[in-house]
C-alpha cells in the first residue's frame, strides 16, 4: 500500500530550511561560554570546528548532518569566526567516518540530544491527535511535530517518519470525528432529537460539509480601501482572494448570514471558474453605498459584487458577527467573555470583581439620583453665575483659562537645583540606577532563566532600543562590542515580558522613593499618544494621521503616574483613536501602582470608555476640547434645566441598559480577569453596527458618567487644574522621549512590529531609568541648598521636575564605566553652587 503524502515537495523543503538571514543565523549559532568551553576540548581547528558545525545542526533545524553532505556556507562561516579557525579546515573535518560517529555520541551525552525511538513517534501521534482535531492541513501538523521534538532536544528523524506520524494523527483524528458524529446520531435517533442538531454539537455545519464534500475553506480578505477607485484595484485583490477563501472556516450570527451566502457564491464561482454572478445570489448585504455599484443594467457586476462581499466580510470580522473557527483575534464575540455559568456563579455570589453595585435597579437609582440632582445644582448655579470661572449663555459655554500654576519663587528653585546637578553620561546613568535596583536581572534568557553574564553588552542592547540607534551603530559606537554578539542577546534576553519587568522595577523604585510624594501619591495618573513617522524600509508599515500631517507613522501610547514614571507603553496604529488604549495601560501594567483617576486629552474619551471606567473603579477625567459642543444627557424629557438647555443633548435611553445589564456585568468582568483585552473589546464595540443592543446600552451608561464629570468639570477649578498638571506631566515626557529617541532623525525604521516594540519599550525604559536618577538627585539638591543656608519651602518642591535632560550625555561612544568607584550607598558629587 503506497505512503499517505501529505506534504509537497516545497513544503517538505521548508521544514528544515536553515535560517538566510543575519540575525536568524547569529541567534540560533551563537555559541555560549560554555559551548565554546567543551568546543575547544577537541583536538585541533578542524575537529573543533566540526564538533562545532554537528552541535549547531542538531541545535537547528535538529538534525544531523550528512557524512557527505557540506554545511551551510554562512553557517560555517560564522561558526568558523566564532572559533577563530579557518573555513577550509572543514575540508579536513571526518576523514575517519569513527570521529563523526565518536563525535556524535558526546555530542548526544553532553547536550542532551536524543536519537529518535518509537516511543517518541507513538507520543507524536498521540500529541498530534489533538492538532489534527482542529486542521488536516499536513504542513501545520508536521512543523508541529518539529517543533515539539526540538524542544526536547530530540534529533528530528527522516521526513518520511515525520509525514507517517501526521498522517497517522489526521487518519486518527477523522476516525475520532465520525465516531462522535456517530455515536452523536445514534443517541439522536433513540431520543427522537433533531440529527442535524447532533451533528452541529460535535462539529459545526460548515466543518461537517467540508469533511464530506472536501470543499474550500473560507478565508477573511486583506484590508483594503474600498469605494475610491476600486474598480482598479480588482486585478490585484484576484491575485490572492481566491487563495484567502481557500484557507480559514468562517461562521456567522443570523445578522450576517447573507454576507456569509454571499461569500459562498464567490467560493463556488472560483471553484467553478464561473464569471456571471448567479441571478439568484444574495444582495441583502449591499448597502445603498454600493448599489449603483454592483446593481447595473446588464445584471449584477461581478467585480463590484466581490469587493463589496469582501468589504462586507471585513466588517463583519471586525464586529464578530462573522468569526473564524480556530483565531484568537476573530473569534465569535461570545468565546471573548467569561462563561456564562461562570458569570452567574459570580453574580449570586456577589463576587464579580467591578466598583460598582451589580443590582441594575440599585445602580440606576443611585446613578441617576445623583445626576438629577447635579443637574439642578449646576443649573442653580448657572442661573445665578456662580460657576467659578465659567459662564453658559444661549451661544454656549464659555471657560476661562486657567492662570500660571508656577510661582517665581518655584521657578527660582527650579533653576537653581538644575544648575547643580551633576553631568552624567547615559551609560554611567543607567549603571548607577541598576546598581540601585537591580532592573536587569529581569532580562532572563529565554530557555535557561540564567542571567546575562555581561549586564554591560545587555544595557548597550536596551539603549540602541532607546536612542533609535539599531544593534549595527550601536556596536560601532561602542569599543569592543559586535553586533553578532548585541544581536545573539536580544534575540535571547530581550522581550516583551522582560522589559515590562525591568520597567516595574524602576516605577516601584520612584513609586517608594519619599521625594516623589512631593508630586503626588501615585494614584492618579494621564495618558497620551506620541507619534514617530516610520521611514525607509519600516516606512510601509506606517498609517497617515492628517493630525500628524500626511507622512506615516506609529503611535506610542504611554502612561505615566503623578510621580513621572512612565509605567506603560504600547504601539499603535496613529490611525486608531487613542481611547481604544486608555484602559490597557491601566489593567495591564505590572508596578505596583494603584491608579484611582486618569486624565486624557479629547482624543483619549468615547462614552463607551466613560461607562467601562467607571465600571472597572477608575475616575475618568479627560480634557475635553470644545467643552461646549459636548452634549449632557438627561434622565427625564420633561425635566426642565433652563440654564443648561443650550448643552443639552437629549434624554437618556435607560431601556437599552435594563435590558441588556447582565452583558455589560459580563464584558466588565471579562475585561477585569483578563479573559479578553480592554483594548480588543472596544475595537470590537466600536465596528458594531448601531442598533447593536450591548454597544448602545454601553454607550448609554457612558452619557450618564460623561454628563456626571462634565457637571464636576463646571462645579470645580480644582479639577480642571488637577487635569490640566496632570496631561502637562504627560506632554514634558514626550519631550524628554523625543530627545532620548533622537537618532535616525526620530524615525522608526524597522519593519517588523516585534521590533518596533521594542524601540518603545527600550525608550520608555531609559525615560524610567532618568525620572528615578533625576528624582534621587534632586532630593540632594534640595538639601545641599539647605545645607549651604537657603530655605527651600517644601510647598515649592513640587513644581521641580524629573524630566530635565539638559545634565545628561546621550550622545557620543557608548563606554560602561563601573560606577564601583562611587562607592556602595554613596552618590556623584553635586556642581558647586553659584553665588547668588
Amino acid at each position: 500500500m503506497p505512503r499517505r503524502s501529505i506534504l509537497s515537495a516545497a513544503e517538505r523543503e521548508s521544514l528544515l530550511a536553515l535560517p538566510d538571514t543575519k540575525d536568524e543565523l547569529i541567534r540560533h549559532y551563537t555559541f555560549s561560554e560554555s559551548d565554546l568551553s567543551i568546543i575547544r576540548q577537541r583536538r585541533g581547528p578542524a575537529n573543533r570546528l566540526g564538533f562545532a558545525v554537528q552541535l549547531c545542526y542538531l541545535r537547528f533545524p535538529g538534525v544531523i548532518l550528512g557524512a557527505d553532505e557540506p554545511p551551510f556556507p554562512p553557517l560555517l562561516r560564522l561558526v568558523a569566526n566564532q572559533l577563530k579557525v579557518g573555513i577550509e579546515s572543514w575540508d579536513e573535518y571526518g576523514q575517519r567516518e569513527q570521529t563523526r560517529r565518536e563525535h556524535l555520541v558526546e555530542l548526544q551525552t553532553v547536550f542532551g540530544f536524543q536519537p529518535f525511538t518509537i516511543g517518541h513517534y507513538r507520543q507524536a501521534v498521540q500529541l498530534l491527535t489533538e492538532l489534527a482535531m482542529q486542521t488536516d492541513k499536513g504542513i501545520v501538523l508536521a512543523r508541529a511535530l518539529i517543533e515539539h521534538l526540538r524542544r526536547q532536544s530530540v534529533i528530528v528523524p527522516a521526513l518520511n517518519a515525520v509525514e507517517r506520524a501526521s498522517a497517522e494523527a489526521i487518519t486518527r483524528a477523522n476516525r475520532r470525528l465520525f465516531g462522535r458524529i456517530g455515536q452523536a446520531l445514534i443517541e439522536a435517533k433513540q431520543a427522537g432529537r433533531d440529527p442535524f442538531a447532533a451533528i452541529e454539537a460535535v462539529m459545526s455545519w460548515d466543518a461537517f460539509a467540508e469533511s464530506v464534500t472536501e470543499a474550500q475553506r473560507l478565508a477573511q480578505p486583506e484590508d483594503f480601501d474600498f469605494l475610491h477607485r476600486i474598480g482598479e484595484s480588482y486585478a490585484t485583490l484576484r491575485r490572492y482572494a481566491p487563495e484567502f477563501l481557500d484557507v480559514l472556516k468562517l461562521r456567522a450570527a443570523p445578522a450576517a448570514k447573507d454576507v456569509l451566502d454571499a461569500i459562498e457564491v464567490l467560493r463556488s464561482m472560483n471553484s467553478d471558474n464561473a464569471r456571471k454572478v448567479p441571478t439568484d445570489a444574495p444582495t441583502e448585504f449591499i448597502k445603498p453605498r454600493w448599489q449603483k455599484l454592483v446593481m447595473t443594467d446588464t445584471g449584477i457586476d461581478r467585480r463590484y459584487y466581490e469587493l463589496c462581499a469582501l468589504s462586507e466580510l471585513k466588517n463583519a470580522l471586525r464586529s464578530g458577527d462573522i468569526w473564524v473557527q480556530g483565531s484568537r483575534q476573530f473569534k465569535d464575540f461570545e468565546d471573548y467573555l467569561v462563561p456564562p455559568a461562570k458569570f452567574a456563579s459570580l453574580k449570586q455570589a456577589s463576587e464579580l470583581p467591578l466598583a460598582v453595585a451589580t443590582d441594575c435597579d440599585q445602580y440606576l437609582h443611585d446613578r441617576l439620583t445623583l445626576l438629577e440632582t447635579q443637574l439642578a445644582t449646576v443649573n442653580r448655579m448657572a442661573l445665578a453665575n456662580e460657576l467659578p470661572d465659567a459662564i453658559i449663555t444661549e451661544s454656549g459655554l464659555k471657560i476661562t483659562p486657567l492662570d500660571a500654576a508656577v510661582p517665581d519663587t518655584a521657578q527660582a528653585l527650579i533653576d537653581q537645583t538644575a544648575m547643580i546637578l551633576p553631568h552624567v553620561k547615559i551609560t554611567e546613568l543607567l549603571l548607577e540606577v541598576d546598581e540601585w535596583t537591580g532592573f536587569t536581572r529581569h532580562f532572563a534568557h529565554l530557555k535557561s532563566g540564567d542571567l546575562a553574564k555581561d549586564k554591560n553588552l545587555l544595557l548597550t542592547t536596551i539603549l540602541a532600543d532607546a536612542i533609535n540607534l539599531g544593534l549595527t551603530k550601536m556596536a560601532e559606537s561602542c569599543p569592543g562590542t559586535t553586533y553578532a554578539k548585541l544581536a545573539w542577546l536580544q534575540a535571547w534576553h530581550i522581550r516583551d515580558e522582560t522589559y515590562g519587568a525591568a520597567l516595574a522595577e524602576l516605577v516601584n523604585a520612584q513609586f517608594r522613593h519619599p521625594f516623589a510624594e512631593h508630586w503626588g501619591d501615585g494614584t492618579t495618573s494621564s495618558s497620551d499618544g506620541q507619534n514617530f513617522r516610520t521611514g525607509s524600509k519600516a516606512e510601509s508599515t506606517g498609517h497617515i494621521n492628517p493630525k500628524y500631517g500626511s507622512s506615516p507613522g506609529r503611535t506610542f501610547y504611554t502612561h505615566i503616574s503623578d510621580q513621572y514614571a512612565p509605567f506603560h507603553t504600547k504601539v499603535v496604529n496613529v490611525g486608531v483613536r487613542d481611547s481604544t488604549y486608555v484602559l490597557d495601560g491601566l489593567l495591564y501594567h505590572e508596578s505596583d501602582l494603584r491608579i484611582e483617576e486618569h486624565y486624557t486629552d479629547t482624543a483619549g474619551f468615547t462614552d463607551h470608555v466613560f461607562a467601562l471606567m467607571h465600571l472597572l473603579g477608575f475616575r475618568f477625567a479627560p480634557r475635553i476640547r470644545d467643552l461646549g459642543d459636548t452634549k449632557l444627557y438627561i434622565p427625564k424629557g420633561d425635566a426642565t434645566y433652563e440654564a443648561l438647555k443650550p448643552m443639552i443633548g437629549g434624554t437618556l435611553n435607560i431601556k437599552h441598559v435594563r435590558a441588556h445589564w447582565d452583558e455589560i456585568l459580563r464584558m466588565a468582568t471579562s475585561i477585569k480577569q483578563g479573559t479578553a483585552t480592554a483594548s480588543l473589546m472596544l475595537r470590537k464595540l466600536g465596528s458594531y453596527p448601531r442598533q447593536n443592543g450591548l454597544a448602545v446600552a454601553l454607550r448609554e451608561l457612558g452619557r450618564i458618567e460623561r454628563t456626571l464629570f462634565i457637571l464636576d468639570w463646571l462645579q470645580s477649578v480644582e479639577l480642571r487644574r488637577r487635569v490640566h498638571a496632570g496631561l502637562n506631566k504627560g506632554e514634558a515626557r514626550n519631550a524628554l522621549a523625543r530627545a532620548v529617541f533622537f537618532n535616525r532623525l526620530g524615525e522608526i525604521r524597522d519593519r517588523s512590529f516585534e521590533q518596533q516594540r521594542y524601540r518603545a519599550s527600550g525608550l520608555n525604559l531609559v525615560t524610567a531609568a532618568i525620572v528615578l536618577w533625576n528624582t534621587v538627585y534632586l532630593e540632594r539638591a534640595a538639601n545641599a541648598l539647605r545645607g549651604h543656608g537657603q530655605a527651600v519651602d517644601d510647598g515649592l518642591l513640587q513644581y521641580l521636575s524629573p524630566l530635565g535632560w539638559e545634565h545628561i550625555n546621550l550622545t557620543g561612544d557608548y563606554l560602561w564605566r563601573s560606577s564601583a568607584k562611587i562607592g556602595a550607598g554613596k552618590f556623584r558629587p553635586l556642581r558647586p553652587l553659584q553665588p547668588a
